[in-house]
């Protein structure tokens, strides 16, 4: 009797240790789950790239939604943040909605692309691969939290906008939506590219002949959303400029800041109606606000929030 009820216990241990087991195996299942699709919060990420780890800030979709939109910054963008984190309400206008924003940081001057070498005028080490690290690289590792590689939109202001045409262009399985806030959308145009050069030796003494070439190189046409106009047709589309004229939004920005601000918003102001001209002639639909102001911040937040129902719409996000 004392080996029965010796077999009997031991039959009892193994049937808790196999339903113990299940439990952990079950929470352990839906632990990877929950993280793999996260449900609101602003999280910091760190990518890995052919040019070392990017740091990525996403704000996660509210209801866990697959759907995301990469956000780009300007040409001065800092190296520890996203500038639309903080110089506009970006996160609290997408707050309740269903999806994630992604917010890559750094690239300064890199106008979001890949180019041909490291600048050769400032000691930079790596060669800047934006446009492979926005279309595979971080794709690919924000799959791992649920997010879609296909049902995406991308928006850029100033040095981002242009990119952000480009790359919705170029990767239509990507990206479903593209939006151009002040961007240099026509940098073929002629002399641009030393305006370009001026700005990108401004900011951290890059070369532009590194990025693309002399002008002329192909790497300028294939990078002209102008030209390139045709890679848009079907694709929802939202190009927003200023006309240059300064408001209210400009005083905190002080009379230096405001004036070069006035005469960059000219120059998208130019090439946004070029873009516009050729689409029209294409027959390509697209919108495009020209509105009062300048080249900050505080208009490229109006212009994300006038592009925020397009985007919600485009990528079935509400």
């Amino acid at each position: 009797m004392g080996t029965a009820r010796s077999g009997n216990h031991w039959g009892w241990l193994r049937k808790t240790g196999a339903a113990l087991a299940a439990a952990v195996l079950l929470s352990s299942i839906g632990a990877a789950q929950a993280s793999a699709t996260p449900a609101g919060g602003f999280e910091d990420l760190f990518v890995p790239s052919s040019m070392g780890p990017v740091k990525v800030q996403v704000q996660w979709a509210a209801r866990g939604g697959s759907a995301a939109v990469y956000v780009l910054d300007g040409l001065r963008a800092p190296t520890d943040h996203s500038q639309w984190t903080s110089d506009t309400d970006a996160l609290r206008e997408f707050a309740g909605d269903n999806v994630t924003l992604v917010f890559p940081v750094g690239g300064r001057s890199s106008f979001y692309t890949d180019w041909y070498r490291p600048s050769s005028t400032n000691g930079q080490q790596t060669t800047y691969k934006w446009e492979t690290f926005l279309t595979r690289e971080l794709p690919a590792f924000l799959a791992g939290y649920g997010v879609s590689r296909t049902n995406n939109a991308i928006v850029g202001a100033s040095m981002g906008g242009n990119a952000a045409l480009i790359l919705a262009g170029q990767h239509r399985d990507q990206f479903k939506f593209a939006g151009s806030f002040s961007g240099f959308v026509h940098p073929t145009f002629p002399l641009w590219n030393e305006a370009m050069r001026a700005a990108m030796w401004d900011e951290g003494n890059f070369n532009v002949d590194d990025m693309w070439g002399p002008a002329g190189d192909p790497a300028w046409i294939r990078n002209d959303a102008t030209v390139q106009a045709e890679s848009l047709r079907g694709l929802p589309v939202y190009v927003w400029t200023g006309n240059g004229q300064p408001g209210p939004l400009d005083l905190p920005y002080g009379i230096g800041n405001t004036v070069n601000g006035m005469a960059l918003e000219a120059m998208t102001l130019t090439s946004a109606q070029m873009l516009r001209d050729r689409m029209t002639e294409l027959g390509i639909p697209a919108r495009f606000d020209i509105v009062n102001g300048t080249h900050t911040w505080p208009y490229w937040q109006q212009a994300l929030a006038s592009a925020r129902p397009m985007i919600l719409d485009a990528l079935g996000a509400h």
